[in-house]
């Protein structure tokens, strides 16, 4: 929002405020009203699980890779209305068996007597789910389609001795003050006498035709029933003919919508909340209230305090959370779920429609275990069999793990919907800035060079991951690069997850969590170096190895882990190590090379020539159709691929060897039909060139071979201090140069080149 200088900012913010809440909330409508508009829109009168499987539902799902699958993802768990702040990242698996068990539910056709669990160790987005949740239903509940409605109740038009109230005398002389709405959010059909509204929906599934029918199956909660049978007395007792119409006339009763949060349609019981088991699931009798209420003879329910968390949760969802610490409430819960009815007193029971949902840590398994021993008479059977357990594991995807990190260090927040591997390869290995605070109060910029979170994220993954099913030729990097891009490069040919065939069932039970690696890379930031360079501060880089040096180091020291696990997550840091050096000096020679890469027009001009050769066709030129070149060819194989010498050539032509190459990684990996039958205006721009392996590895790859081929005066040894006027110097200004325009700071160009020539040294003579 931007204002003029004549303009007044706090108007303008309030204006739109009023506009926010008044798109927000409705006029209250009468009951008839209420009806004409679920007949119009009946998605506003759903029950709980067919409300929030909507919600679900009305968000959209998007494309995503994890565990080397495409996977289809509801957009709902990314957050979006929040912009991703709390996204529960990865689990797609496990979120859709719970929308597809809520699919069923709704439904009717089964699992109705089931509570959800989510169980799974600390730091595996439990409790974001729980915020998401939240989140989400409270943002469909504003939209058209997401409204949801309850009713409240004025009995002093009827009555002027004895006003509804929850607690406390009325005077009646403010009708308009005297509207009380249901505590507990009861569904406005509920007042329906069950065979009128067995009818009323009835007719309202047959017109809808949707494919999870409206339901709505429980009686006026405690308090509305107060109220509806005080008015049906009067009017009853006055002769009125039409008493139905006469209680729920516009002056008694009105529907009204409300934004779901936690206590209005979503109760939340957290794990440090105390009472008994009744105050904690429904609320508590207020024993001032019931002296001052006419109770007739019983408990009044206006005396009730509706602040349990199925009173909240009531039409929409209850959550447990840290369900272990009130395991003593878990089989009070079976009626809820089997009757969809909880006790307030032995003579006041209430109707409830809510899905239930625990979340728990793994503790909850043992204290549901502990009379398993019991020779078929464990007292927690009925329960066992009630709960649909899913469980959330640690990430293994690298980049679903380094967004993750990101999101612990830093204030971003948003989900990355990327479908481009070489986008989302950006993101992972991009650097983190950081402003921190000295203990001299002095603020200092610290930088995570490139590759560092990535870094960290592979370790995490790779201490994740089943190694048992990993087979001969391969490792567990190789695994968790499968998990994350679907496929690896070996040599010419592109090797994909459906090619190994992994049958792990351990992925992500066990390994670092994301709080660990949170807190070895914050106190990192904070640590000083030794590091030093005339003109750069190289002392506020943190590279990937002192990361990695530093997350593995602190394990002995780390409570969460057991001994053995110390002792198998410190022997994985060298892979981790290995994949992050790999991916620096990936970037150095890019950089070292750039002047001598290969463009996508020069790769397309072989692709066609030799494709012309197979074919023995013609290649269209500018100058009309001429014969492949066979030159311009062999110099592409010789000088790019770098595969072949004269001596594999006839003069210009190929021996058997090269056209043996030329149609087994070349040919054979092109789409033939669409270069066969494409149009006037195809251009090589049409094909997924990385769909060829070889010609991928001309577009991306380099090797120390080609440097040495290049610069015959190239020495690595003097890399740290270039003499001057050499072609070290010149290529070290080069390569510096070319890394800072592709993300790096000098600083962290400096230090990572120099990690990189330190290792090509030992192996360049």
């Amino acid at each position: 929002m931007t204002s003029s200088p004549a303009s007044n900012p706090a108007r303008e913010y309030v204006d739109a405020a009023d506009d926010h809440l008044r798109g927000t909330y409705e006029e209250p409508m009468s009951l008839a009203e209420y009806v004409d508009r679920v007949f119009e829109r009946p998605s506003i009168a759903a029950h709980a699980s067919k409300y929030l499987l909507d919600a679900i539902e009305s968000m959209g799902t998007r494309t995503v890779l994890e565990e080397g699958e495409t996977r289809e993802r509801y957009r709902f768990f990314d957050d979006p209305e929040n912009d991703g702040e709390h996204a529960v990242l990865g689990n797609t698996e496990v979120l859709n068996r719970f929308v597809n068990d809520l699919r069923t539910i709704a439904a009717e056709r089964g699992k109705s007597e089931k509570i959800l669990w989510f169980d799974g160790p600390t730091a595996t987005g439990k409790s974001e789910l729980k915020r998401c949740l939240v989140n989400g239903l409270r943002a469909y509940s504003t939209t058209e389609a997401g409204r949801r409605y309850t009713v409240e109740w004025n009995v002093t038009a009827a009555d002027d001795t004895r006003g509804l109230s929850y607690g406390g005398e009325t005077t009646g002389s403010d009708r308009d003050s005297d509207w009380y709405e249901s505590p507990v959010q009861s569904h406005p059909l509920s007042v329906f006498p069950a065979d009128v509204r067995e009818e009323l929906l009835a007719e309202l599934n047959d017109a809808s035709g949707d494919h999870v029918p409206v339901t709505v199956g429980g009686e006026l909660d405690p308090f509305s029933r107060e109220a509806y049978d005080h008015l049906e007395e009067l009017y009853r007792r006055n002769g009125t003919h039409d008493l139905f119409s006469a209680v729920t006339d516009s002056s008694h009763l009105r529907v009204k919508n409300y934004v779901v949060d936690v206590g209005r349609g979503i109760g939340v019981l957290h794990s440090e909340d105390d009472g008994t088991p009744k105050e904690r699931l429904v609320g508590s009798w207020m024993p001032g209230m019931l002296r001052e209420l006419d109770s007739r003879g019983r408990k009044n329910p206006q005396a009730f305090s509706y602040d349990g968390v199925l009173s909240q949760g009531n039409g929409l969802l209850t959550v447990v959370e840290d369900a272990a610490q009130h395991a003593d409430l878990l089989r009070k819960l079976l009626n809820v779920s089997d009757e969809g009815r909880v006790k307030l007193d032995k003579a006041v029971g209430m109707d409830v429609d809510t899905q239930l949902l625990i979340i728990s840590n793994p503790d909850l398994d043992a204290e549901l275990d502990q009379y398993a021993d019991r020779n078929g008479r464990d007292p927690l059977k009925a329960l066992k069999r009630r709960l649909d357990k899913h469980e959330f594991r640690y990430l293994t995807n690298v980049s679903l793990e380094a967004q993750l990190i990101r999101r612990e260090l830093t204030d971003e927040t948003a989900v990355w919907d990327i479908e481009s591997e070489d986008e989302l390869d950006r993101r992972v290995r991009a650097p983190l800035v950081a402003d921190i605070r000295g203990s001299d109060g002095t603020v200092r910029t610290r930088e995570l060079a490139p590759h560092t979170v990535e870094a960290a994220a592979m370790y995490s993954v790779l201490t994740r991951l089943d190694g048992e099913d990993v087979p001969a030729g391969y490792d567990l990097l190789d695994k968790a690069l499968l998990f994350d891009h679907g496929h690896i490069q070996e040599g010419d040919t592109r090797v994909t997850i459906d090619d190994i065939g992994f049958e792990g069932v351990d992925e992500g039970i066990h390994g670092i969590p994301v709080t660990y690696t949170r807190d070895i890379i914050a106190d990192r930031l904070h640590e000083e170096t030794d590091r030093w360079h005339p003109d750069l501060d190289v002392g506020s880089v943190v590279l990937p190895g002192d990361v990695l040096d530093a997350m593995a180091e602190g394990l002995p020291d780390a409570p969460v882990f057991s001994r053995s696990e110390r002792a198998e997550y410190e022997e994985r840091v060298t892979l981790a190590k290995e994949h992050a050096l790999d991916r620096q000096e990936a970037d150095v020679l890019a950089a070292l090379l750039a002047d001598r890469s290969v463009d996508r027009e020069t790769v397309g001009e072989y692709v066609e020539h030799v494709y012309a050769w197979d074919g023995d066709e013609k290649v269209d030129t500018a100058r009309g159709p001429v014969d492949p070149d066979p030159l311009l060819v062999k110099l592409f194989e010789t000088e790019q691929l770098g595969r072949f010498d004269d001596d594999d050539y006839l003069g210009n032509q190929p021996t058997e060897r090269v056209k043996t190459f030329r149609r087994e990684k070349v040919i054979t990996a092109l789409n033939r039909y669409a270069w066969r039958n494409r149009d006037e205006g195809f251009t090589v721009d049409d094909v997924d060139l990385s769909a060829i392996p070889v010609i991928r590895s001309v577009l991306d790859t380099n090797d120390w071979d080609d440097v040495r081929r290049l610069y015959e005066d190239f020495d690595p040894t003097q890399w740290d201090d270039p003499p001057e006027n050499t072609e070290t110097e010149r290529l070290k200004t080069q390569t510096i140069d070319e890394l800072v325009d592709r993300g790096y700071t000098p600083a962290s160009a400096e230090l990572t080149s120099r990690a990189v020539m330190r290792e090509v040294r030992h192996r360049w003579d």
